[in-house]
């Protein structure tokens, strides 16, 4: 999943969310030296990823994109799953989307210092472009698309993925639906979990 998917499978707690949103830049076991909801939130992290990367559902949604992009198909299936997530956001909080972007906004300035280097470069641009409600439309999704292919130096051709999100829209929204009832279960499950073993 991506940024969204994993801001919002935090339980609503602000450092477990921090947690969740560095933890791709805190590798192996550094985490331990961190406090307890951010430990929390880079291991809940990691459970969201293998959860997402090893289940039928999403493997049936990369299989439509495997051909023409490789082992970029994951990435491009984690945007476009954050896509569904914003469309439908009323179907999974009472916070409207741009009041709750808003919000972790606020939550980044405000624990900027917890944030590592790369993150703290980052956080700028994605404030001000406010990168997250580019997911809740099509003409976002492709300027995201755009950046992520420009990232590989227009190796990976993420570029185009908007024309197969056009042709199996219906059937990649079906799929994300089905799948993310039981990854937000699973979530609930190890956040409960992790709560009970780290001290």
């Amino acid at each position: 999943m991506n940024y969204l998917a994993h801001i919002y499978l935090s339980e609503g707690n602000k450092l477990v969310t921090i947690g969740n949103f560095i933890a791709d830049d805190i590798k192996g076991k550094k985490y331990q030296t961190l406090p307890k909801e951010i430990q929390i939130g880079i291991l809940l992290h990691r459970h969201i990823d293998t959860f997402t990367d090893a289940h039928p559902i999403v493997r049936q949604s990369t299989k439509k994109l495997h051909k023409n992009y490789g082992h970029y198909s994951g990435v491009i299936v984690d945007i476009l799953y954050d896509h569904f997530l914003a469309k439908n956001w009323v179907k999974y909080s009472t916070t409207l989307l741009p009041d709750y972007i808003e919000n972790f906004y606020d939550l980044l300035r405000e624990n900027f210092e917890l944030l590592p280097p790369r993150i703290q470069k980052m956080m700028p641009h994605m404030v001000t472009d406010n990168w997250l409600i580019y997911y809740a439309s099509i003409d976002g999704i492709t300027k995201v698309l755009d950046a992520m292919n420009k990232r590989t130096q227009n190796r990976s051709g993420m570029d185009r993925a908007i024309d197969e999100l056009t042709l199996y829209y219906d059937e990649f929204e079906n799929e994300f639906t089905l799948f993310f009832e039981e990854l937000r279960a699973s979530s609930k499950e190890k956040f409960k979990l992790l709560n009970t073993i780290i001290r």
